[in-house]
């Protein structure tokens, strides 16, 4: 893939309503993200060269699992934004995180923070149990609906 194929796909990516596309040809692999104007300057996009072959368009929304709040085959539950803002794992940056992998929470622990329109939203557990993964990093922007924490209860 050469620098103009490249900047088409940087265009294409910030004329649609894609967040976050993934083009892997071979072992030629390249993800383009798009953060809002708050929490980024500039598009980001990481670049591992190898020997061409067939393209592959992967999405974000085709990563995410269909169902978020439903229970997952390993019985792991997800929570879910309830809100589109920006993640924050504490209440301030010389904060502690709310919680961390392997913590274990009761229901109406705070998880995390969501700001939007300049409000701190806290979420809540809806659950009792362990925190089993972070979906997502500090100072990220997130969508309605989209997974934030995985809990095995």
């Amino acid at each position: 893939m050469n620098l103009n194929e490249i900047k088409q796909l940087i265009d294409m990516v910030n004329g649609s309503d894609l967040q976050e596309a993934t083009i892997e040809q071979g072992d030629f692999k390249i993800t383009l993200k798009r953060y809002s104007a708050s929490t980024a300057p500039a598009p980001t996009f990481t670049v591992q060269t190898a020997p061409p072959a067939q393209p592959v368009l992967q999405t974000a929304a085709q990563t995410q699992p269909a169902a978020p709040a439903a229970e997952h085959v390993s019985g792991l539950v997800d929570v879910c934004s309830p809100i589109v803002g920006t993640f924050y794992q504490a209440a301030s940056p010389d904060s502690p995180p709310f919680v961390a992998i392997n913590d274990t929470v009761k229901k109406g622990d705070v998880l995390c923070i969501i700001e939007a329109m300049k409000l701190m939203n806290e979420i809540e557990a809806e659950m009792s149990g362990t925190i089993v993964e972070i979906l997502v990093e500090n100072g990220q922007a997130v969508e309605y609906d989209q997974p934030l924490f995985r809990i095995k209860p």
